[in-house]
């Protein structure tokens, strides 16, 4: 679709984007930014988390455009968007547990970046905005809105980082992922499918040398030397040690099946269940996550966590 220099119409910009159109999204959310930050001013004040707020907002709208009945009435509908992020910053001003990190975010329950259209550009261009994040705020985007390891507890594990490290991660990437987003809209990335089936295919791969018991050459050819592996936040050891869990756990007669596969560049996420054997039923958890660290083509950390 393109545009010319007419006014378009917030309608015909709303169901535009709704139907994957990035530009017409991009016009849509740049018309009506000022209003959203001087929404977000009025509850917040004149803070550093207005600008986060109207981030936050952007990308929420992206997620729930084929919720909006009304096209006419995007102005008002991303204006409420930014009231409610901003209920939940002020909500989470107030001194949280250690047991309750998740009120920093919204529920993990919301679509995934991966799911907010349903078109190939849209996709695409999601996934590029989320490869030009650095490689630690990469992790926790990755696990927060790519996996089913979303929580704040799983990805502090699968990282070996603090949970309120976790958070500040988190808040860096949403402003640097709306900014790219605003920025590279309409630029065209077609390649994000052909850069997941190649990650499938290596996970794929890996799995299938598991269950045929040559897992140990895999990690020779494929893993550095200088190999690490965390277990649940903690350094645990190498190469010979990953090779050992693998052996113990594929002994004990337990199936590993992948469920799901994310990256971007030198980090990988993937995903499966555990099915143990009818005389062992409670031998390894019943779901899994490695965030497998990439450095020059070659692993060089795995971190390992448990789910149920």
């Amino acid at each position: 679709m393109g545009y010319g220099v007419r006014m378009i119409p917030d309608d015909e910009l709303a169901r535009a984007a709704a139907a994957g159109d990035v530009p017409a999204f991009a016009l849509l959310t740049a018309r009506h930014r000022a209003g959203m930050r001087a929404t977000a001013i009025a509850l917040l004040g004149y803070t550093d988390e207005v600008d986060d707020a109207v981030q936050d907002a952007v990308l929420t709208a992206f997620r729930r455009l084929p919720t909006l009945r009304d096209p006419g009435s995007a102005g008002p509908w991303l204006r409420a968007i930014v009231r409610n992020v901003c209920r939940t910053q002020l909500r989470a001003r107030r001194p949280i547990p250690v047991a309750e990190p998740e009120l920093y975010l919204p529920a993990a329950a919301e679509p995934r970046p991966d799911e907010m259209l349903d078109t190939a550009d849209a996709r695409d261009w999601v996934r590029h905005a989320v490869g030009r994040l650095s490689a630690p705020i990469r992790e926790v985007v990755l696990l927060r809105y790519f996996s089913g390891f979303s929580s704040y507890h799983q990805i502090a594990q699968l990282c070996g980082i603090g949970v309120d490290t976790v958070g500040s991660r988190l808040r860096d990437g949403r402003r640097i992922l709306a900014r790219t987003l605003r920025d590279t809209a309409g630029e065209a990335y077609r390649t994000a499918d052909a850069e997941a089936e190649t990650h499938w295919a290596l996970a794929r791969q890996h799995f299938t040398t598991i269950h045929r018991g040559g897992y140990a050459s895999v990690i020779e050819d494929w893993y550095r030397p200088d190999f690490s592996v965390m277990f649940l936040g903690a350094l645990t050891g190498d190469r010979t040690a990953f090779g050992t869990l693998i052996d113990w756990t594929m002994e004990a007669g337990v199936v590993g099946t992948l469920r799901d596969v994310a990256g971007s560049d030198d980090v990988l996420v993937w995903e499966g269940a555990f099915h143990n054997p009818p005389e062992s039923p409670d031998h390894c958890p019943p779901t899994f996550a490695w965030m497998l660290r990439l450095r020059e083509g070659r692993v060089a950390r795995i971190g390992v966590a448990y789910g149920v």
